[in-house]
Protein backbone atom coordinates (compact mmCIF):
# COMPACT_ATOMS: atom_id res chain seq x y z
CA UNK A 1 0.00 0.00 0.00
CA UNK A 2 2.47 2.65 -1.17
CA UNK A 3 -0.04 5.26 -2.29
CA UNK A 4 -1.99 7.10 0.37
CA UNK A 5 -3.11 10.23 -1.49
CA UNK A 6 -6.75 10.05 -2.48
CA UNK A 7 -9.85 12.10 -3.14
CA UNK A 8 -11.78 12.93 0.05
CA UNK A 9 -15.28 11.51 0.38
CA UNK A 10 -18.39 13.02 1.86
CA UNK A 11 -18.54 11.59 5.36
CA UNK A 12 -22.17 12.57 5.75
CA UNK A 13 -23.22 10.67 2.65
CA UNK A 14 -21.29 7.55 3.54
CA UNK A 15 -22.50 7.64 7.15
CA UNK A 16 -26.05 7.29 5.88
CA UNK A 17 -25.07 4.08 4.15
CA UNK A 18 -23.06 2.74 7.08
CA UNK A 19 -26.10 2.77 9.36
CA UNK A 20 -27.79 -0.01 7.42
CA UNK A 21 -24.75 -2.20 6.89
CA UNK A 22 -25.05 -4.39 9.99
CA UNK A 23 -23.72 -7.87 9.22
CA UNK A 24 -22.32 -10.76 11.24
CA UNK A 25 -18.61 -10.58 11.89
CA UNK A 26 -16.81 -13.27 9.89
CA UNK A 27 -14.11 -15.43 11.32
CA UNK A 28 -10.69 -14.17 10.22
CA UNK A 29 -9.61 -16.23 7.20
CA UNK A 30 -6.14 -17.72 7.09
CA UNK A 31 -4.80 -15.39 4.42
CA UNK A 32 -1.56 -13.47 4.07
CA UNK A 33 -2.39 -9.74 4.12
CA UNK A 34 0.87 -9.04 2.25
CA UNK A 35 1.40 -5.63 3.79
CA UNK A 36 -2.18 -4.38 3.69
CA UNK A 37 -2.86 -2.72 7.07
CA UNK A 38 -5.38 -4.31 9.42
CA UNK A 39 -7.53 -2.78 12.15
CA UNK A 40 -9.72 -3.80 15.04
CA UNK A 41 -13.48 -4.16 14.72
CA UNK A 42 -15.37 -2.41 17.50
CA UNK A 43 -15.95 -5.08 20.15
CA UNK A 44 -19.03 -3.26 21.43
CA UNK A 45 -20.70 -3.41 18.00
CA UNK A 46 -19.00 -6.30 16.15
CA UNK A 47 -21.99 -6.84 13.84
CA UNK A 48 -22.17 -3.21 12.71
CA UNK A 49 -19.67 -3.56 9.88
CA UNK A 50 -19.65 -3.77 6.10
CA UNK A 51 -17.99 -6.96 4.87
CA UNK A 52 -16.80 -7.38 1.30
CA UNK A 53 -18.13 -10.82 0.34
CA UNK A 54 -16.81 -12.69 -2.69
CA UNK A 55 -18.78 -15.51 -4.32
CA UNK A 56 -17.16 -18.86 -4.95
CA UNK A 57 -18.77 -20.49 -7.99
CA UNK A 58 -18.26 -23.36 -10.41
CA UNK A 59 -16.20 -22.64 -13.51
CA UNK A 60 -17.30 -24.03 -16.87
CA UNK A 61 -16.94 -27.83 -16.91
CA UNK A 62 -15.46 -27.62 -13.43
CA UNK A 63 -12.22 -26.02 -14.64
CA UNK A 64 -10.15 -23.55 -12.68
CA UNK A 65 -10.60 -21.06 -9.87
CA UNK A 66 -11.69 -18.00 -11.78
CA UNK A 67 -13.84 -16.95 -8.84
CA UNK A 68 -10.56 -16.21 -7.04
CA UNK A 69 -9.14 -13.82 -9.67
CA UNK A 70 -7.38 -10.89 -7.92
CA UNK A 71 -8.04 -12.53 -4.53
CA UNK A 72 -7.18 -11.73 -1.81
CA UNK A 73 -5.42 -8.46 -2.62
CA UNK A 74 -8.38 -6.80 -4.37
CA UNK A 75 -10.70 -7.59 -1.46
CA UNK A 76 -8.20 -6.50 1.19
CA UNK A 77 -7.19 -3.27 -0.57
CA UNK A 78 -10.78 -2.27 -1.31
CA UNK A 79 -11.84 -2.97 2.28
CA UNK A 80 -8.87 -0.93 3.53
CA UNK A 81 -9.76 2.04 1.33
CA UNK A 82 -13.37 1.97 2.49
CA UNK A 83 -12.21 1.96 6.11
CA UNK A 84 -9.52 4.61 5.57
CA UNK A 85 -11.38 7.08 3.38
CA UNK A 86 -15.00 6.86 4.47
CA UNK A 87 -16.94 6.78 7.72
CA UNK A 88 -17.96 3.19 7.06
CA UNK A 89 -17.12 0.54 9.62
CA UNK A 90 -15.52 -2.17 7.50
CA UNK A 91 -14.27 -5.63 8.38
CA UNK A 92 -10.58 -5.92 7.43
CA UNK A 93 -10.65 -9.51 6.15
CA UNK A 94 -13.70 -9.85 3.96
CA UNK A 95 -15.44 -13.14 3.33
CA UNK A 96 -15.63 -15.86 0.68
CA UNK A 97 -18.83 -17.90 0.45
CA UNK A 98 -20.28 -20.53 -1.82
CA UNK A 99 -23.46 -19.41 -3.57
CA UNK A 100 -25.36 -22.15 -1.75
CA UNK A 101 -24.05 -21.27 1.71
CA UNK A 102 -26.98 -20.48 4.05
CA UNK A 103 -24.93 -17.60 5.49
CA UNK A 104 -25.12 -15.77 2.14
CA UNK A 105 -28.26 -13.95 3.27
CA UNK A 106 -26.21 -12.31 6.04
CA UNK A 107 -24.32 -10.30 3.42
CA UNK A 108 -26.36 -7.75 1.42
CA UNK A 109 -23.52 -7.20 -1.11
CA UNK A 110 -21.61 -9.91 -2.99
CA UNK A 111 -18.92 -9.74 -5.68
CA UNK A 112 -18.30 -12.14 -8.57
CA UNK A 113 -15.08 -12.00 -10.63
CA UNK A 114 -14.35 -13.37 -14.13
CA UNK A 115 -17.68 -15.05 -14.88
CA UNK A 116 -16.93 -15.57 -18.56
CA UNK A 117 -16.73 -19.34 -18.05
CA UNK A 118 -19.40 -19.41 -15.37
CA UNK A 119 -21.37 -22.60 -14.90
CA UNK A 120 -24.06 -22.76 -12.21
CA UNK A 121 -25.43 -25.94 -10.73
CA UNK A 122 -29.18 -26.14 -10.19
CA UNK A 123 -28.80 -25.54 -6.42
CA UNK A 124 -26.66 -22.46 -7.22
CA UNK A 125 -29.28 -21.15 -9.65
CA UNK A 126 -31.99 -21.48 -7.03
CA UNK A 127 -29.89 -19.99 -4.23
CA UNK A 128 -28.76 -16.99 -6.29
CA UNK A 129 -32.32 -16.26 -7.42
CA UNK A 130 -33.61 -16.38 -3.86
CA UNK A 131 -30.76 -14.21 -2.55
CA UNK A 132 -31.33 -11.47 -5.12
CA UNK A 133 -35.13 -11.44 -4.91
CA UNK A 134 -34.89 -11.17 -1.13
CA UNK A 135 -32.87 -7.96 -1.25
CA UNK A 136 -29.33 -9.04 -2.07
CA UNK A 137 -27.06 -7.20 -4.51
CA UNK A 138 -24.53 -8.76 -6.91
CA UNK A 139 -21.61 -6.95 -8.55
CA UNK A 140 -20.10 -8.81 -11.54
CA UNK A 141 -16.69 -7.71 -12.82
CA UNK A 142 -13.72 -8.54 -15.07
CA UNK A 143 -14.81 -10.36 -18.21
CA UNK A 144 -14.26 -9.36 -21.78
CA UNK A 145 -15.69 -9.78 -25.28
CA UNK A 146 -18.80 -11.30 -26.76
CA UNK A 147 -18.14 -14.97 -26.06
CA UNK A 148 -17.58 -14.48 -22.34
CA UNK A 149 -20.60 -12.22 -22.06
CA UNK A 150 -22.83 -14.64 -23.94
CA UNK A 151 -21.90 -17.49 -21.62
CA UNK A 152 -22.53 -15.38 -18.53
CA UNK A 153 -25.85 -14.09 -19.91
CA UNK A 154 -26.98 -17.64 -20.65
CA UNK A 155 -26.30 -18.67 -17.05
CA UNK A 156 -28.15 -15.62 -15.72
CA UNK A 157 -31.14 -16.48 -17.90
CA UNK A 158 -31.34 -19.69 -15.91
CA UNK A 159 -31.52 -17.55 -12.76
CA UNK A 160 -33.99 -15.04 -14.24
CA UNK A 161 -35.59 -16.31 -17.47
CA UNK A 162 -37.78 -13.21 -17.72
CA UNK A 163 -35.30 -10.48 -16.76
CA UNK A 164 -32.90 -9.27 -19.43
CA UNK A 165 -29.96 -7.04 -18.45
CA UNK A 166 -30.41 -3.38 -19.38
CA UNK A 167 -27.61 -0.97 -20.24
CA UNK A 168 -27.27 1.65 -17.52
CA UNK A 169 -27.03 5.17 -19.00
CA UNK A 170 -24.34 7.52 -17.75
CA UNK A 171 -27.14 9.57 -16.17
CA UNK A 172 -27.96 6.72 -13.77
CA UNK A 173 -27.33 7.71 -10.11
CA UNK A 174 -24.86 4.87 -9.62
CA UNK A 175 -22.31 6.90 -11.61
CA UNK A 176 -22.83 10.04 -9.51
CA UNK A 177 -24.00 9.13 -5.99
CA UNK A 178 -20.62 9.76 -4.30
CA UNK A 179 -18.13 10.45 -7.09
CA UNK A 180 -19.55 12.40 -10.01
CA UNK A 181 -18.10 10.35 -12.85
CA UNK A 182 -17.99 11.94 -16.30
CA UNK A 183 -17.66 8.65 -18.17
CA UNK A 184 -18.23 4.96 -17.56
CA UNK A 185 -14.89 3.73 -16.17
CA UNK A 186 -12.95 1.21 -18.23
CA UNK A 187 -9.87 -0.43 -16.73
CA UNK A 188 -7.49 -2.87 -18.39
CA UNK A 189 -5.40 -5.23 -16.33
CA UNK A 190 -2.07 -3.78 -15.25
CA UNK A 191 -0.27 -5.89 -17.86
CA UNK A 192 -2.36 -4.46 -20.68
CA UNK A 193 -2.01 -0.94 -19.31
CA UNK A 194 1.78 -1.22 -19.30
CA UNK A 195 1.56 -2.04 -23.01
CA UNK A 196 -0.43 1.13 -23.67
CA UNK A 197 -3.81 -0.61 -23.95
CA UNK A 198 -7.04 0.66 -22.39
CA UNK A 199 -8.87 -2.64 -22.81
CA UNK A 200 -8.26 -6.38 -23.21
CA UNK A 201 -8.73 -7.52 -26.79
CA UNK A 202 -10.98 -10.44 -27.65
CA UNK A 203 -11.71 -11.68 -31.19
CA UNK A 204 -15.17 -11.10 -32.63
CA UNK A 205 -17.62 -8.22 -33.08
CA UNK A 206 -17.39 -7.37 -29.37
CA UNK A 207 -13.62 -7.10 -29.07
CA UNK A 208 -13.60 -5.64 -25.57
CA UNK A 209 -13.06 -2.02 -26.57
CA UNK A 210 -16.52 -0.74 -25.54
CA UNK A 211 -17.21 -0.78 -21.81
CA UNK A 212 -20.68 -1.77 -20.61
CA UNK A 213 -22.45 -1.42 -17.29
CA UNK A 214 -25.71 -3.34 -17.32
CA UNK A 215 -28.32 -3.96 -14.65
CA UNK A 216 -30.90 -6.58 -13.76
CA UNK A 217 -33.92 -5.20 -11.88
CA UNK A 218 -36.64 -6.71 -9.70
CA UNK A 219 -40.38 -6.08 -10.03
CA UNK A 220 -40.07 -2.86 -8.02
CA UNK A 221 -37.33 -1.57 -10.32
CA UNK A 222 -34.64 -2.16 -7.69
CA UNK A 223 -31.22 -2.79 -9.18
CA UNK A 224 -30.25 -6.31 -8.06
CA UNK A 225 -27.23 -6.97 -10.28
CA UNK A 226 -24.68 -4.65 -11.83
CA UNK A 227 -22.70 -6.22 -14.67
CA UNK A 228 -19.34 -4.50 -15.28
CA UNK A 229 -18.33 -5.86 -18.69
CA UNK A 230 -15.19 -5.07 -20.69
CA UNK A 231 -13.52 -3.61 -17.61
CA UNK A 232 -11.48 -4.89 -14.67
CA UNK A 233 -12.19 -2.86 -11.55
CA UNK A 234 -10.76 -5.64 -9.41
CA UNK A 235 -7.29 -5.27 -10.93
CA UNK A 236 -7.43 -1.57 -10.12
CA UNK A 237 -7.89 -2.51 -6.47
CA UNK A 238 -5.47 -5.44 -6.43
CA UNK A 239 -2.56 -3.72 -8.19
CA UNK A 240 -2.86 -0.19 -6.81
CA UNK A 241 0.48 -0.28 -5.02
CA UNK A 242 2.55 -1.89 -7.76
CA UNK A 243 2.92 0.92 -10.27
CA UNK A 244 2.51 4.69 -9.93
CA UNK A 245 1.25 5.11 -13.50
CA UNK A 246 -1.43 2.47 -13.04
CA UNK A 247 -2.49 3.93 -9.70
CA UNK A 248 -2.76 7.51 -10.96
CA UNK A 249 -4.49 6.68 -14.25
CA UNK A 250 -6.71 3.74 -13.32
CA UNK A 251 -6.93 2.83 -9.61
CA UNK A 252 -7.40 6.32 -8.18
CA UNK A 253 -9.68 8.00 -10.77
CA UNK A 254 -11.63 4.93 -11.92
CA UNK A 255 -11.52 1.69 -9.93
CA UNK A 256 -12.04 3.06 -6.44
CA UNK A 257 -14.60 5.77 -7.30
CA UNK A 258 -16.74 3.31 -9.28
CA UNK A 259 -16.44 0.64 -6.61
CA UNK A 260 -17.40 3.04 -3.83
CA UNK A 261 -20.32 4.37 -5.89
CA UNK A 262 -21.59 0.81 -6.39
CA UNK A 263 -21.33 0.00 -2.67
CA UNK A 264 -23.08 3.22 -1.67
CA UNK A 265 -25.87 2.80 -4.20
CA UNK A 266 -26.40 -0.87 -3.36
CA UNK A 267 -26.62 -0.25 0.37
CA UNK A 268 -28.97 2.72 0.14
CA UNK A 269 -31.47 1.32 -2.36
Amino acid sequence: MKNKKFIALSGVAIAAAAWIMAQPRPLPPSIDRRGVPSWQVDNEMPRDVFTFCRLRYSSYSGRGRKWATDYPDADLNFSYRLQELTSMKVHPDGMVLDITDPKLTDYPFVYMAEPGDLWLSEPEVKALRGYLLNGGFLMVDDFWGGDEYDNFAAEMRRVFPDREPKELPLEHPIFHCVFDLKEKPQLPSIGQAMQGMNFEYRPGPDNGSQVHYKGIFDDKDRLMVIICHNTDLGDGWEREGENQYYFKNFSEPKAYPMGINIIFYAMTH
